[in-house]
């Protein structure tokens, strides 16, 4: 007999929520296949079996929260009948939860009628649909509740209750009807990234200054070139977050109180370029990290970029490509957001945010023309950085994307 236990994960993660069983009791298991998967608040684990047999035991269900160390699986010795998600299958397992549940639904009627003995099954079921356990009549004579009753009591018509009298006074205070409400519980992930918000607006000066770009040039090269890029580089498309990634860098570079952070009561300045991509996805956005930027060809950002952010979605993300960065990109043009602040990133000290591009009249010399414009965001903790700095930051990147041959000589 082995106990399947929640590994160490990381420094700061202590606890996570169980989002799906792929196995259940009587299932056989194979050294090293996946069990479960627990969802951290940072990325999703697949937990496995570090011994073959059956699993003779479940210590937790799906959505409760477990902590590293606690055991949650017991695998006996044995053969067992492979997991599968059809119905038929859930109906057999509904059957093993079932002979397990009638001995203690026997005992336990006797010793406290107010406790409802139900297959986990139903319960998790009940659980999906908001019903109470309680309210739901079971049609084996003992009491024990099946997935079926769960299933019968979502689809009965609603009893109709008998009008209570109201009060002649109150009458008017109730005659607005109730407005339909939907309440769904967030996420470990969502609450996460709301706390970190939080945090971040209310433990850092934080500060936002703006620029605009002219985007002609950068648009035109791209046009140009991008024939000539995939063919050299694989198929890899040449995009816009690869000249902003080099033109950040190349900031970074210049204004290294940009790319530190507070420790305490130490600054500490960050030689090294490692430039977060928010990505959003179902859960909120994320933000894993392209590593040494500087040593990269625009190809192994674009690269590195459509990798990490298929991850992010596919919910395949590791702790290590979350985490370490030193400054943050977000793209809210995709979206068709004009302008924002964005909101810095952990303990960094800034993020810059990206917009849609839009034509606007600008005036070019003595004359007025339409160009594609883009506003670009610079948040900032101002504990760190001067608004000079900001200001120069923002002028840098403008500069190098209005003259993109210039990221050329910026290596």
């Amino acid at each position: 007999m082995a106990e399947i236990i929640v590994p160490e994960l990381a420094e700061s993660i202590t606890e996570g929520t169980i989002s799906t069983w792929f196995k259940q009791v009587g299932d056989s298991v194979e050294k090293g296949e996946n069990v479960l998967e627990l969802e951290t608040d940072k990325v999703n684990v697949e937990i496995v079996s570090e011994e073959a047999g059956v699993i003779s035991e479940l210590k937790a269900e799906e959505g409760d929260t477990v902590e590293v160390g606690q055991v949650i699986a017991i695998v006996g010795e044995g053969s067992g009948a492979p997991a599968a998600d059809s119905a038929k299958e859930e109906k057999t397992e509904d059957n093993k939860e079932e002979s397990k549940s009638e001995s203690v639904a026997s005992e336990s009627a006797d010793e406290d009628a107010s406790v409802v003995v139900a297959t986990p099954s139903a319960r998790k079921l009940a659980r999906e649909k908001g019903i109470d356990i309680k309210d739901i009549n079971a049609a084996d004579p003992r009491g024990l509740v099946r997935s079926q009753d769960v299933n019968k009591h979502s689809t009965a018509p609603a009893k109709e209750e008998t009008p209570k009298e109201t009060p002649k006074a109150a009458t008017k205070e109730n005659t607005t009807p109730e407005k339909p409400v939907r309440r769904e519980k967030m996420s470990r992930r969502r609450q996460t990234i709301a706390k970190r918000l939080l945090d971040v607006s209310q433990n850092t000066a934080m500060l936002t200054t703006f620029n605009e770009i002219d985007m002609t040039n950068v648009m035109e090269l791209r046009k140009r070139k991008k024939e000539s890029f995939m063919e050299r580089n694989d198929g890899t498309k040449l995009g816009f977050m690869s000249f902003f990634t080099k033109a950040v860098t190349a900031a970074l570079r210049k204004y290294p109180a940009v790319n530190a952070e507070i420790d305490g009561t130490d600054l500490i300045y960050k030689e090294f370029f490692d430039v977060s991509i928010a990505v959003s996805t179902d859960e909120g956005l994320v933000v894993p990290v392209v590593r040494n930027t500087d040593r990269k060809t625009f190809a192994e950002i674009e690269n590195d970029i459509a990798e990490l952010a298929g991850k992010a979605r596919d919910k395949k993300l590791s702790l290590d490509e979350m985490s370490g960065g030193s400054f943050t990109i977000t793209n809210g043009g995709v979206f068709g957001s004009l302008m924002s602040t964005p909101i810095i990133n952990g303990t960094q000290a800034a993020i810059l945010g990206m917009h849609t591009i839009q034509k606007r009249p600008v005036a070019i010399g003595d004359d007025i023309e339409i160009r594609p414009m883009m506003y670009i965001a610079l948040s900032y903790d101002h504990r760190i950085i001067d608004g000079a700095e900001s200001v120069g930051f923002l002028k840098t990147v403008k500069e190098l994307i209005e003259n993109p041959e210039d990221l050329l000589l910026e290596g």
